[in-house]
């Protein structure tokens, strides 16, 4: 809102009064109306309420002593005696063309036994502050039950146990006027709060209607502080001034234009010569503490800077603002990936200028206002300090002048220096500690980029002129703090890291910095060493020269010997001369050898042709040891580029000459995390010749060993569909492998618990098939072997099976396996004596056991006998079938009566006699 509220004094009378429309007076409009708050104001005052200035009476029972607007939403907090009154502002439409401004008192905040002396209000937060004491409180929105009850308690009265801070204001109340008994100093953060015996009471003011918000009190920090002492007694005045509570912003951006989102709070008061600074957002916590060096008179907080008057001095002292609202907007900013200068970092004092008699400062945009006064007095007697004891008498007697008659007051409006101006200025001044003080150059830094920060954080960002040179200026103090970090031996070193990659620094651009030209032997701190290391070690997208790739061999063998192999792999080094590259790796291979570099050594021997030292390197260890060397640097196999795992020229070499070799490292890498199923399938497809969409013999050979190993379900059973799926396909598409397969199916079966021994039934089916069947024996047997064991999950194979049911004897074993495993055993009857009767019995003989036999006779004796019966003499596979095994099997396990009811009233005696008298006999035996 565009408003002024003034605390006015008339007649011995104190009013309370806000200006609406003040701008007309300054354009030259003489015309003021006068009216209540809350008043409704008539249409037809349209046209005059636009053209002249509004004068708000706002009455009050007790005067008030204090206010406070809100910076967020224009609210107005008043401090009287005991309570203090909240205003909400309002926004009334008079027409379509018109809309003024007006205040509603909506809450009333009733506080026993105290007398504010100046309060803060923002976004819901007060902070109110006596001679000797803070409070801050948070207003909470309390939701409300279906009954229209509140759910929280509306205010607090009770507290749970009072500090023990000395004896109670009403026991002061009785001392001798000649003595003040002092209470203990006292700080109470969140929760603690509490206890600090300052009840508060809400009283709401609004007519209630459905949007009617109802409050609680929550208690955030309560500090007591006690008059400073000296020898000689109590210094005089020893008051807390200038509270006040700061906004933060979430950082603009262009997507959310001008909207503002409030993301931080900070509360700053102070004493005479200390000032403090406390978070109040999600962490109650202090921030800094601010000594002054003569007695402070006033201070105005702003996110870059803590503006202070002295008697003599306007001091200026930086503020950890927004190295606080940067850590809440992201948490994870102090990582590998981002940094801010920590929030505990030791606050400057900027500069002092001096003024005669400064008694007021506000600060508005990138201007400070000063109001001074100049003393008539002897200057030598104002500057002798003035002692007295503290008694009530003393402070009873108050002298009091007109001060509109009193000469010498002076308004001054200060510009403040540039954000970056002032950044460039730090800086400068940063370079005369580089090569002395370490700490005091990262200080200064530091600072400017704090500076920079707390002004790309502002809500007009995005509006600034400066907007492009804050920007490059951020990137700049990002880039100076990164090489601090790498050039100095600190404890923090591995900040450079972050800082450089918030600089925008390419890798060449970093080495240039660092790195002197000409052969020199340099030495290189940790930081440089640590920013390198990581640099390396991710998949960045940018190939280091021929000369600065040799220039990084010479450093890490100086200074990290070990890490030199893992560095040589990095997509960054592929310009490196491998000649070179080996001389250093066979000087480091004398004093510690290793799987790594021995394999790093033969993939330079790759890149320089020699064959015979690959073959050598290569042979120094058993396969099983390489493959596991691969685990300590994946990317001697695959790289990524643009996000995509591409194989490496070792990769591409290991899969003519050593297929076996690159299988079994690829699956120790996913064993070990270190590679992805996806990303090894597109290693696999773009090491293949057919293109990405094919799926090649090796990916295949990686599934099934894969198989071998792996444990983890999810994967096993998304391991057994890909590969059933590809066994079908090229089944069904009579498509060999490109490549010989790497395992047969009875090394699979011998080596992996998902391939199971193939059946009798099937193997005798698969004896009467078709000679095409034989030229993808293997991926018929192999699949069969999966569908033989327990272990896929048939419900979810069964789409990828469809294609082969009408397959022949193929489509027919794997139909029936499917149902088998289903538990559809007598559909899996039906299917084999309908297309091949002579396997009916084998396959009851393997499956149809323990809790399945019933099937025999309620299923396999029926249809058999139906079907001979139909089929007469001219199929002897069934008549072999029912007299060989099945009538056998029910004679056996079957009572007489109970045989005899299953037997055909047409059949022939002879045939069924001989069981009949099996089954009596059985009978008899038993």
């Amino acid at each position: 809102g565009d408003y002024l509220v003034t605390i006015e004094e008339k007649s011995k009378a104190t009013f309370l009064r806000a200006y609406m429309n003040w701008r007309c007076m300054s354009a030259g409009s003489s015309r003021v109306c006068v009216r209540m708050v809350g008043h409704k104001m008539e249409e037809s005052y349209g046209e005059t309420l636009k053209e002249q200035m509004s004068i708000v009476e706002m009455p009050l029972s007790d005067p008030p002593l204090c206010i406070s607007c809100c910076p967020v939403n224009g609210d107005l907090l008043v401090g009287c005696k005991n309570k203090l009154v909240m205003f909400c502002l309002k926004y009334l439409v008079i027409n379509q063309n018109l809309t003024v401004l007006d205040f509603e008192r909506s809450l009333i905040l009733h506080i026993d036994n105290l007398i504010p002396a100046e309060v803060a209000f923002c976004a819901g937060h007060i902070a109110i502050t006596t001679e000797l004491d803070v409070l801050i409180l948070k207003l909470e929105l309390v939701q409300q039950s279906a009954d229209g009850t509140e759910q929280c308690a509306h205010g607090v009265s009770t507290l749970e146990k009072p500090v023990d801070g000395g004896p109670s204001t009403h026991t002061l109340q009785l001392e001798l006027d000649e003595f003040i008994i002092c209470q203990k100093p006292v700080e109470l953060l969140g929760e603690e709060s509490k206890l600090c015996e300052i009840p508060v009471t809400l009283e709401s003011t609004e007519l209630p209607t459905e949007d009617t918000k109802h409050f609680q009190v929550q208690y955030l920090l309560f500090r007591r502080f006690t008059p400073d002492q000296s020898p000689f007694g109590f210094c005089e005045e020893t008051k807390l001034h200038s509270v006040q509570l700061l906004p933060v912003y979430q950082t603009a951006h262009e997507e959310t234009g001008n909207k503002r989102e409030l993301l931080s709070l900070f509360c700053f008061f102070s004493l005479p010569h200390v000032g403090y600074l406390y978070s109040v957002g999600k962490l109650v916590e202090l921030i800094s503490t601010y000594q002054y060096s003569e007695k402070s008179e006033q201070a105005v907080l702003t996110p870059q800077f803590l503006h202070v008057i002295t008697s003599e001095n306007l001091q200026c002292f930086t503020v950890r603002c927004s190295a606080a609202a940067a850590r809440d907007e992201d948490p994870y900013i102090d990582t590998t990936v981002k940094a801010c200068p920590p929030v505990a970092l030791d606050v400057c004092t900027l500069r002092m200028q001096l003024f005669i008699g400064p008694r007021a400062i506000c600060h508005f945009k990138n201007h400070i206002i000063l109001l001074t006064k100049a003393n008539t007095e002897d200057i030598t007697e104002r500057r002798k300090p003035t002692r007295r004891m503290l008694s009530r008498k003393a402070d009873s007697i108050k002298s009091r002048t007109n001060s509109e008659s009193e000469p010498g007051w002076n308004l001054y409006i200060i510009n403040t220096v540039s954000t970056i101006q002032l950044y460039r200025e730090m800086v400068d001044y940063s370079r005369t500690y580089e090569n002395v003080k370490t700490e005091s150059c990262i200080h200064l830094l530091s600072e400017a980029h704090l500076l920079v920060r707390a002004a790309i954080m502002d809500p007009s960002f995005l509006k600034s002129d400066e907007k492009e040179e804050l920007l490059r200026a951020f990137r700049e103090s990002c880039a100076a703090l990164g090489d601090c970090y790498s050039r100095f031996d600190t404890k923090d070193y591995h900040l450079a890291l972050p800082y450089y990659r918030m600089s925008g620094l390419s890798m060449t651009e970093v080495l240039k910095r660092l790195v002197s030209e000409g052969d020199e032997i340099q030495t290189y701190e940790r930081g440089f060493i640590f920013y390198l290391t990581h640099s390396f070690n991710e998949d960045l997208n940018e190939e280091l020269s021929k000369e600065s790739a040799n220039k990084v061999l010479q450093i890490f063998y100086l200074a990290d010997p070990v890490q030199l192999p893992h560095i040589l792999c990095s997509p960054c080094m592929r310009n490196v001369c491998p000649l070179t590259a080996v001389k250093y790796l066979q000087k480091i291979e004398k004093i510690m050898p290793s799987v790594v570099l021995t394999l790093t050594k033969a993939f330079m021997a790759l890149k320089m042709g020699d064959l015979t030292m690959y073959e050598h390197e290569m042979n120094s260890y058993k396969e099983t040891i390489l493959a596991c060397g691969f685990i300590g640097q994946p990317k001697l196999l695959r790289q990524h580029k643009k996000g995509i795992v591409t194989p490496t020229e070792f990769a591409v070499h290991l899969k003519e000459m050593q297929p076996g070799l690159l299988v079994a490292a690829t699956v120790a890498l996913h064993e070990n995390s270190k590679i992805e199923l996806e990303e090894a399938d597109t290693f696999f497809k773009m090491l293949g010749s057919n293109g990405e969409n094919t799926i090649p013999q090796l990916l295949v050979d990686f599934w099934e060993a894969l198989l071998v190993v792996c444990s983890q379900e999810e994967i096993l059973q998304e391991l057994l569909l890909r590969v059933t799926s590809q066994y079908v396909w090229r089944i069904s598409n009579k498509q060999l492998p490109e490549t010989k397969p790497l395992k047969t199916t009875e090394d699979l079966i011998n080596s992996c618990n998902h391939f199971g021994l193939i059946f009798p039934w099937v193997t005798s089916l698969m004896s009467g098939g078709s000679p095409s069947d034989r030229d993808y024996h293997e991926d018929i047997s192999k699949l069969q072997s999966l569908l033989c064991s327990q272990s896929i999950n048939i419900a979810s194979a069964l789409p990828i099976l469809e294609p082969l049911t009408e397959a022949g004897n193929v489509g027919l074993t794997i139909h029936v396996l499917c149902s088998t495993r289903l538990g559809k055993y007598e559909e899996a009857i039906d299917q084999l004596l309908k297309r091949c009767p002579y396997a009916a019995v084998l396959y009851a003989q393997h499956e149809l056991k323990d809790d399945n036999r019933a099937v025999w006779w309620n299923k396999l004796l029926p249809e058999l006998c139906k079907r001979t019966r139909l089929a007469g003499n001219d199929c002897p596979i069934l008549i072999s079938s029912l007299k060989a095994e099945t009538l056998s099997v029910v004679a056996t396990e079957l009572e007489l009566r109970d045989f005899l009811s299953l037997l055909p009233e047409d059949g022939t005696a002879a045939f069924f006699l001989p069981h009949l008298l099996h089954c009596s006999q059985k009978k008899q035996l038993t």
